[in-house]
């Protein structure tokens, strides 16, 4: 008896010890950086109400293979030396980001249509030059050939699920707007600039510029269409495209 019980405790010593090898193997694992793609700079404000959201952007970027860097709303811009794309997301106070971003020669997406006059996408007058819809749901395709467009076709798009917020800007004539607000051609909800395109104030685009719709929280609400019209204006500002 007395070695049926030492031969089952070197048998449980044995599994114990496998077991926290294997806890050992997964731990450094979970520890190892992953496996990066190009590098993305994500400008969020990382004490605000909408950390969430901010969050699962940065997933989707990581899941679609870009190697995503967060900083918060007042970092310089020297961070992207290097990178691929600069992400600034609306959840951004305008007044604490750098204006520098402006001239820096990395692309740029953002959905914060308050910074528009400042990366000189638009001219500077609020609600006539830039703005936001309270309530929209839908946009109209006026480009469908453009890699932005994401292969949509020509005509309307339900881009939320549900109504919510939406951004917009008019910008300038060197732009090339893919897509408007539903109703209010005047309005572009999708818009780039290629590098060298003469922005607003007659500023020459260091790099790409790119704005898109979202507000706030509505990553989250995005339709399908809505998910492929955002990788699409990512892929085409990080030159993916």
């Amino acid at each position: 008896m007395h070695g049926t019980w030492q031969r089952m405790g070197t048998a449980w010593r044995a599994l114990l010890a496998a077991s926290w090898l294997g806890l050992g193997l997964a731990a450094s694992v979970s520890a190892a950086p992953p496996a990066g793609g190009e590098r993305v700079i994500l400008v969020i404000q990382k004490a605000g109400p909408h950390r969430a959201v901010d969050d699962a952007v940065a997933r989707h970027l990581s899941e679609r293979g870009y190697a995503v860097q967060v900083e918060d709303q007042q970092a310089t811009p020297d961070v992207a030396a290097g990178a691929a794309l600069v992400v600034i997301s609306s959840t951004v106070s305008g007044k604490d980001v750098d204006p520098g971003w402006r001239h820096v020669a990395v692309p740029l997406l953002t959905w914060e249509n308050d910074i528009l006059d400042d990366l000189a996408m638009t001219g500077k007058r609020h609600d006539v030059d830039f703005g936001a819809q309270v309530k929209e749901r839908f946009l109209w395709i006026v480009n469908a050939p453009h890699p932005m467009a994401g292969g949509l076709a020509a005509g309307v798009a339900n881009v939320y699920v549900k109504q919510a917020g939406m951004g917009w800007g008019k910008p300038g004539l060197g732009a090339t707007t893919i897509a408007t607000i539903y109703g209010e051609p005047g309005k572009a909800a999708i818009f780039g600039y290629e590098k060298g395109a003469t922005m607003d104030y007659e500023s020459l685009a260091p790099a790409r510029r790119v704005m898109v719709f979202l507000d706030n929280d509505t990553f989250v609400n995005l339709s399908d269409s809505g998910r492929t019209l955002f990788d699409a204006a990512v892929d085409w500002a990080s030159g993916r495209r």
